[in-house]
């Protein structure tokens, strides 16, 4: 394949000048003297045929045309560094690297995380939340952990736990509030959600047979964990997914006031990168997860 490249030393002074909106900038990031790079700069200019950068009393400006150019350099430019990286530097052999939703992190995989490091004290485990997708090829990640619609998952996903609903409130707000014996007394309380999941509370009242419930206001937090201590500290009733209160259930901080829940066609699925085959800290991890949500 012949390749009609652009000089790859001009393209760098380029990029670095462009993005930097800079020549004195760009020779220091490079280590190079400024003269230098308006040199490559001009060989560029002369390989392109067009300007790409104009002066002005702000210094230079670059043209229309260089900055569709430096978008598409510094994304390459990345790409390769990325690469690279990966090959000069692999991962160590006891680094494990997980991104997951804060919630499930704060309510389900932190709490369990000893056990885990009982069985293998030599794994580093690092933990970034997110609620957004992983990106493989952008994001340093060896397994992630998701809320998804089970019509939206590959094959390559592991199935935790289903999403399941239900009420839970503190022990005291029964004691103290008023009584909750159907599905409508919960209308007379403050009810709790996350901002990020406000279809819960419809759906399962709906499934308990009250379509648009004429319900107080409540409190809505953009964390669901805020949600749950709001809950375990008397504040109102929140609606849970089951996997995520289990041990506030079976601790008694958080009490179940009514039978009725709604498994919804959602799940947590695990993911590994499908950039290079599972080492054995990820096999290690994988394993242990599932054994743990089966339980």
């Amino acid at each position: 394949m012949n390749r009609s490249l652009p000089p790859l030393n001009a393209l760098r002074a380029f990029e670095a000048a462009a993005r930097l909106h800079s020549y004195t900038a760009a020779a220091h990031e490079l280590g190079v003297t400024q003269g230098a790079v308006s040199r490559q700069i001009q060989v560029l200019e002369s390989w392109l045929a067009c300007k790409l950068f104009v002066r002005s009393r702000q210094g230079v400006q670059t043209t229309a045309a260089a900055q569709e150019l430096c978008a598409q350099a510094t994304a390459w430019f990345d790409q390769i560094e990325r690469a690279t990286q990966r090959i000069k530097a692999p991962p160590s052999s006891r680094q494990l690297r997980v991104k997951l939703p804060p919630t499930f992190a704060i309510q389900w995989l932190v709490p369990r995380l000893a056990r885990f490091h009982a069985l293998h004290p030599e794994i580093e485990v690092q933990i970034t939340t997110a609620h957004q997708r992983t990106d493989w090829d952008k994001e340093d990640v060896d397994v992630s952990i998701r809320s998804e619609a089970d019509s939206a998952v590959g094959p390559e996903a592991i199935r935790l736990f289903p999403e399941t609903l239900i009420p839970v409130c503190a022990p005291s707000l029964l004691r103290s509030g008023p009584k909750i014996r159907s599905a409508r007394d919960l209308l007379r309380h403050d009810l709790l959600c996350s901002t990020n999941r406000p279809d819960d509370w419809p759906q399962w009242f709906a499934a308990a047979g009250i379509d648009n419930p004429q319900r107080q206001a409540g409190l809505q937090f953009e964390n669901a964990a805020l949600a749950y201590q709001a809950a375990a500290n008397g504040l109102g009733v929140m609606i849970a997914l089951m996997p995520l209160v289990s041990d506030a259930l079976s601790e008694g901080r958080l009490t179940c006031p009514l039978r009725q829940s709604v498994q919804l066609p959602r799940g947590y699925y695990l993911t590994l990168s499908p950039l290079r085959p599972p080492s054995a800290v990820v096999r290690h991890f994988r394993d242990w997860l599932c054994q743990e949500a089966q339980t």
